[in-house]
């Protein structure tokens, strides 16, 4: 584990612009030397889990055998995969930037960390519970507001921060990243279905986990 963090760290020192800021890697149970949560901001490299179920938001270069025939969006069972890390990037078009705290109600994108590609949702129906299906798409220039998600902070928290529980609301079918106990048997055999429901549930509840959290940056 300790060995697969340093890595990820090595990783976005060489590949993200940070905009002058420096970072430090941060566990899962991990906090600021105050005692406090750390803040997630723009830059963040995040695993996000399932509330219910403790799987990893998880993507990997396998396309669905139907609907879109997109890059697959799926629960993981294990802590310790790199194919779960996505990074935290603004909507389109705003003046934000690496370090910059996010409010709950904000426009965000999650950029998956090792295909590129962003956390993607439309009519097509998921392939077990046919509800919407969630995919990966577009690339590091192809972006559009299928790729948009609206974070909504649970309780009185005002920014995102690590274990605050949320919802990320899809802004163009309004439906919720959502996740279940259904599991997919064949190419993703012991992964549970992500997907996206239109009603608040249980299951449509996440928290920011492992990661490496850009500290915030001053104000200028």
């Amino acid at each position: 584990m300790a060995l697969a963090f340093l890595g990820l760290s090595i990783f976005l020192f060489l590949t993200l612009d940070l905009d002058g800021a420096s970072f430090s890697p941060a566990s899962a149970s991990s906090s600021s030397s105050s005692g406090s949560a750390l803040e997630i901001t723009y830059g963040s490299v995040i695993k996000l889990m399932h509330e219910r179920t403790k799987y990893r938001l998880h993507s990997h270069d396998v396309p669905y055998g139907s609907g879109s025939g997109q890059q697959s969006v799926t629960g993981f069972p294990n802590v310790d995969d790199a194919n779960s890390y996505w990074i935290v990037r603004p909507q389109l078009g705003v003046n934000a930037k690496q370090g910059d705290t996010i409010e709950s109600g904000t426009i965000i994108r999650l950029q998956h960390m090792k295909t590129r590609k962003w956390l993607h949702s439309h009519l097509h129906a998921s392939p077990i519970s046919s509800n919407l299906e969630i995919s990966c798409f577009g690339g590091e220039n192809e972006s559009d507001t299928g790729d948009y998600w609206r974070l909504m902070i649970e309780g009185s928290g005002k920014t995102w921060k690590q274990d605050q529980r949320i919802r990320l609301q899809h802004v163009d079918t309004q439906g919720y990243l959502h996740s279940h106990d259904k599991k997919y048997q064949r190419i993703a055999g012991g992964q549970q279905e992500v997907c996206g429901v239109r009603e608040k549930r249980a299951d449509n509840v996440w928290l920011a986990a492992e990661g490496v959290y850009l500290p915030v940056t001053a104000s200028k």
